[in-house]
This record gives C-alpha cells, sequence and structure tokens, in this order.
C-alpha cells in the first residue's frame, strides 16, 4: 500500500505533453533541444546550451543536461554555475589552448567545488534534499569530452553507428557497490540503502555525511567519469539524454532512429520532440529532456528518404483502414 501511495503522489493522472524546444549553433556544430514534463507531478530537468564559451574559449562548446530528483534546486543552480566552476578553476588553466589533461583535471574540480559549496548552503537551511545527475559535452576544435555524474547518457554516432557512449551509474555496478559498502550503506532492490537508485550525482546531501569518509568516497559521490575522444570528420552527432529517454530505448535504437529522423528534416528541434513522443509512447513515466548536437556529417535530407516515409505512411494507412 505504501508504494502504491507513493506512486501516486509521484505520477500525473494524465501526461503533460507540452514541450520546451529551441536550437542553434556555433563553432560549425548545430544543436536542438527538447523537454517534456510527461506523467510526473513536478518537471525537475533542465540543461544548459552554449555553442560558444566566454573569451579564449570561444572556440569550444559546452551541453549539458540535468537530471534532477527528490526537488529540482540542485539541478537549477548546476544549470547556471557548473560550467563556470569548470573553466575557472586552476586546473582547468587559463591558457588558450589547455592541455588534455588539465581540461579533465578541470571538469572533475569543478564538480567537487560546486558540490561542496552547495552542500554548505544546504548545511545551513533553507534548501530541498534534492539531487541530479549531470551528462555534458565539453567540445574542443581537436577533442570532445564526455562528462557522467549519474545514470543520465551520452551518445556518439560516427560513421552510422554508435562509436562510444557513458556507462550509468548505478547502485549495483561492482564499483559503485564496492564504495557504497565501504561507506557504511547497503545495496537493496538495487538502491542506496533501498531509496537512491543512482549512485553519483551532485546534490543529495543526505547521503554525504559519512564524516569518515573523503567527498569522492561518500554513499552519492559527486566525482564524474571524463572521456576524451579526437574528433573526427566522420563524426555525425552526439545525444545527450536523461534516463527517461534511455529507459525505453537502447543506444542502436535510438542512433538508428536520429539517423532516420535527420533524413526527412533539417529542423532538430522536431526530431529531439519526436524521440521524447516515441519515448512516451513506449511507456517512460519520467521526465524526459534531450540534446542533438550535429556535426557537419551529420545525415542530410534526403529526396528518396522522403519518398521511402510517404510510401509507408501511406500502407499503415490503407492497413488502418
Amino acid at each position: 500500500k505504501t508504494e502504491e501511495t507513493e506512486k501516486m503522489r509521484s505520477y500525473l493522472d494524465r501526461p503533460k505533453t507540452e514541450k520546451s524546444y529551441q536550437g542553434g549553433g556555433g563553432n560549425g556544430i548545430v544543436y536542438g533541444l527538447s523537454s517534456m514534463q510527461g506523467w510526473r507531478v513536478q518537471m525537475e530537468d533542465t540543461h544548459t546550451a552554449m555553442p560558444a564559451l566566454p573569451s579564449e574559449l570561444a572556440d569550444w562548446s559546452f551541453y549539458a543536461v540535468f537530471d534532477g530528483h527528490a526537488g529540482s534546486k540542485v539541478a537549477e543552480y548546476c544549470s547556471q554555475n557548473l560550467l563556470n566552476c569548470i573553466i575557472t578553476n586552476q586546473d582547468f588553466g587559463a591558457e588558450e589552448a589547455p592541455s588534455v589533461e588539465n581540461v579533465k583535471n578541470g571538469i572533475r574540480t569543478g564538480f567537487l567545488q560546486i558540490d561542496s559549496k552547495m552542500h554548505s548552503i544546504w548545511r545551513l537551511g533553507g534548501w530541498d534534499k534534492s539531487g541530479s545527475t549531470v551528462v555534458a559535452v565539453m567540445i574542443s576544435p581537436s577533442h570532445i569530452y564526455f562528462i557522467n555524474c549519474g545514470d543520465s547518457r551520452a551518445l556518439l554516432c560516427r560513421g552510422g553507428e554508435v562509436h562510444f557512449y557513458t556507462e550509468d551509474h548505478k547502485p549495483f555496478k561492482p564499483r559503485e557497490k564496492e564504495r557504497i559498502q565501504n561507506a557504511g550503506g547497503t545495496v537493496t532492490l538495487q538502491r542506496i540503502n533501498g531509496s537512491l537508485a543512482v549512485s553519483r550525482a551532485l546534490g543529495d546531501f543526505d547521503f554525504k555525511e559519512v564524516e569518515w569518509r573523503s567527498q569522492t568516497e561518500q554513499l552519492v559521490s559527486p566525482e564524474p567519469e571524463v572521456y576524451e575522444i579526437e574528433r573526427s570528420e566522420k563524426d555525425e552527432f552526439i545525444i545527450l539524454a536523461c534516463d527517461g529517454i534511455w529507459d525505453t530505448i537502447n543506444n542502436e535504437e535510438l542512433c538508428k532512429f536520429v539517423c532516420s529522423r535527420l533524413q526527412l528534416k533539417e529542423d532538430l528541434e522536431s526530431v529531439c520532440n519526436q524521440v521524447i513522443d516515441t519515448c512516451l509512447y513506449k511507456g517512460s513515466y519520467d521526465n524526459m529532456s534531450i540534446i542533438l548536437i550535429c556535426f557537419p556529417n551529420a545525415p542530410k535530407v534526403s529526396e528518396e528518404a522522403i519518398q521511402r516515409e510517404a510510401a509507408l505512411d501511406a500502407l499503415l494507412e490503407h492497413r488502418i483502414q
């Protein structure tokens, strides 16, 4: 009965399907994004889209999806402040072209710094008990830096196939489970202490109060995993999406779906909207957010593809009748 009551509190009688979407571009890259509240009582996702970074990093870009839980405060704060914490800390370096290691260290330091700052504010009271996963990319002229903290996911399509994707941080994964148990916690029903279904996140400070453990060794860790990949002319697009998307569609399916949609229309926001609608119809009950980032080699609108789609529509219409 308790589980049923909690579910009733968490979900609406019918989904809110109005979408918030936008698009733009810079540095030879275009993007579209879309988000929808869906069945959830509250919209807790937010995002950052920066096609060009400030001053010396004007030829760099940054995109991120923040998937909040138990409230939206942490997600909102991070969407406004995380990027600045990354590019202004000493580990990132102030030079025009920071090294790969500087960038990776600066990203990690930025995450730990913003989490520590929010933790101090939380201890003073006035903040909710929320947390937020983060999936992001920082794109330089030579590299793509994939950043993941939680169970949202990033995917790179290169040459028509999934070339890379981030690994979800779940409590039952061996390395995550070991850290949780070393901090005095348990993994029950694939959740931390039977409660939280994600093992890394910003916020969630109720799970970061083990005094005899360092910041990155708590029940929930704010430490991101950062991967660098050299850019290629074969790069087509990157997808950043929260788990509300990935719960109902796998990497290969979403890669193929986006490839097919890009051959029918140039409007990236529309493609993102179609992904969200598809995941809703496939049974996602969560908030949904997606950012689609396209490189010059992304699939282009094809008359042949448009004709195939029209023929398929006609066939389906005939069968329905």
